[in-house]
């Protein structure tokens, strides 16, 4: 998934959902789910869905979660291994280690309008946690954690005009404005409730668990 060239919008039609892979765009008509519905691309798209039960439910739920985190098949299995080895419900683990990955806080916090632009910062040395550059977008935040966007990327017109319509968007309850702009304070650790309700993190377990 990191080295996808192809159009994004394919991918959230594959999956039959808006996985807001495009910025601004996905929350606009000319959101390619908007113009052409939740079938699959190509011509037996739909046919194929139909057809989709048991393990190829599972797999599709799967591809979707890593399709929205952007993340390679062999680490996404890397956060399973590790969310079953400790204690809780497995499948909610698992979803809260993927959204305290910098560059999803980054894209949750209003820094960014996509998790790929969100990834492009943190990559390129724009992300500070608790004053210090942090370039590793699989980094783990924590409770207590400040995460902020250097002072000479807040005239970035994409950072700028991310932050400014971050509001209309939403924040998660667990992601708290700073008091200064371009900056957030993370609260505590993300709950089930907090994260995409279109998940259903049980049939991944199920299949890595075969």
């Amino acid at each position: 998934m990191a080295r996808y060239r192809d159009a994004v919008c394919r991918l959230c039609r594959r999956e039959g959902g808006k996985l807001f892979l495009k910025g601004d765009r996905c929350y606009k008509p000319s959101c390619a789910i908007e113009k052409r519905g939740t079938n699959p691309p190509g011509q037996h798209g739909a046919a194929r869905r139909k057809m989709l039960a048991g393990y190829g439910e599972q797999l599709r739920e799967k591809q979707k979660v890593k399709r929205i985190y952007f993340i390679l098949e062999k680490q996404f299995r890397n956060y399973f291994e590790k969310a079953r080895q400790q204690k809780g419900v497995t499948g909610e683990i698992l979803l809260s280690m993927l959204e305290r990955r910098l560059d999803n806080v980054v894209y949750r916090s209003g820094f960014s309008t996509s998790r790929r632009q969100a990834r492009q910062l943190v990559n390129h040395g724009h992300i500070h946690v608790n004053g210090r550059k942090v370039d590793i977008p699989s980094f783990q935040v924590k409770a207590g954690d400040t995460v902020s966007v250097k002072d000479r990327t807040h005239k970035n017109v994409h950072v700028e005009g991310a932050w400014q319509t971050a509001v209309g968007r939403g924040r998660p309850s667990w992601i708290n404005a700073g008091a200064v702009d371009f900056s957030v304070a993370i609260s505590g650790l993300p709950t089930r409730q907090d994260i995409d309700a279109n998940i259903n993190e049980q049939l991944i377990v199920e299949l890595y668990s075969k």
